[in-house]
């Protein structure tokens, strides 16, 4: 009796004190506050954004943007279009790895990836697209103008030290041949670029320190004519060997760039190339566009130049003789030295 006593006393005073219901409760908020922050922090949603640039780093409008997120074994897609600007957002991102992928009219497919957190902003690095290398695996239906003109955008970002325009020059050896109106535009974009009246302007200087063109005289209005003449030549020259010919006997004015093969090759090819020229058709063949050329720009230049410095007609096929050599030389520096001051377009490209 006195055991069963004491057991049943003893049994009551361990379950009489309060403190231990409140204790539980107080565990209980403490989990279920824990429980709402990290169910709050999950579904704040981040903001993901960048910018799409061609291999030149020019913007790339319109272009599509499909940003891919991963939950376990589910996924979700969203699409959105990079603005006038290339810039493109998405708000509310699930938090977590997510994927990108960027496709454009005339350039291959561009994937990007990364982790955003909860209530971040992530900036994706300038995701550069490259022109595709297969055009007929672009875009089914896409022509061939289309896809010039995209090679267009590249080819007049191309600058020697990032200065001298250097347009006339393909490194794609697959480009498209381009249409009269685009080589029309191509020598427009030359004639009227800044770099462009800074040599004449430079040029007209020299000569007239020197006095060339004597009749022109001196002062103002003598640094005038000059600059006139220089620029005048300079336009007929581009417009003439650069657009009207080639237009009309269908060749392309481009230089193509080789990279490959050993150096004696690539030299006799530059070589040639002063001489031979790619047609509209893929072929190679004589380059009859800028022989042409020179020799007409050289007789339209008797129109304004002062009458003792006109050229006759032999000096005028002398000087056509001239330029076909300058433009072999040219094609040296841009065959073995200009192609590693032009920045590559892959250069600008985003490390991802």
């Amino acid at each position: 009796m006195v055991l069963l006593g004491w057991a049943s006393s003893g049994w009551g005073q361990t379950s009489a004190p309060t403190p231990a219901p409140a204790l539980r409760q107080e565990s209980t908020k403490e989990g279920t506050r824990a429980a709402n922050e990290t169910l709050t922090a999950q579904s704040l949603g981040g903001n993901v954004s960048g910018t799409v640039v061609d291999q030149s780093g020019a913007v790339v409008a319109g272009a599509n943007v499909r940003l891919t997120v991963s939950d376990g074994d589910q996924s979700a897609s969203r699409d959105a279009a990079s603005g006038d600007d290339g810039q493109f957002s998405f708000a509310s991102v699930i938090p977590g790895a997510f994927q990108l992928t960027v496709s454009a009219a005339g350039f291959a497919r561009q994937t990007s990836s990364g982790t955003v957190h909860p209530g971040e902003t992530y900036l994706v690095p300038k995701i550069a697209l490259e022109v595709a290398t297969n055009v007929t695996e672009v875009k089914v239906g896409l022509s061939q103008t289309e896809v010039a003109e995209e090679q267009i955008k590249v080819e007049e970002k191309q600058r020697v030290l990032g200065v001298i325009p250097n347009f006339y020059v393909s490194y794609d050896p697959q480009a498209v041949p381009l249409t009269s109106k685009q080589k029309f535009k191509l020598a427009a974009r030359t004639v009227v670029d800044p770099f462009t009246f800074v040599i004449v302007a430079g040029t007209s200087g020299m000569l007239q320190g020197q006095d060339h063109f004597h009749g022109y005289g001196q002062g103002t209005e003598g640094y005038a004519k000059r600059f006139g003449a220089i620029y005048g030549d300079t336009v007929t020259g581009t417009f003439i060997g650069g657009a009207i010919f080639p237009s009309i006997l269908k060749q392309d004015p481009r230089y193509f760039y080789k990279g490959t093969g050993s150096t004696t090759s690539r030299f006799l090819y530059a070589l040639a190339n002063s001489v031979i020229c790619k047609g509209d058709n893929g072929r190679w063949q004589a380059n009859y566009s800028n022989i042409l050329g020179s020799l007409a720009a050289g007789g339209i230049s008797n129109l304004y130049y002062p009458t003792q410095d006109r050229d006759g007609a032999a000096l005028t096929f002398e000087n056509a003789a001239v330029g076909i050599g300058i433009t072999a030389v040219s094609n040296l520096f841009q065959q073995f030295i200009l192609r590693k001051m032009t920045p590559k377009p892959h250069d600008n490209s985003a490390k991802q």
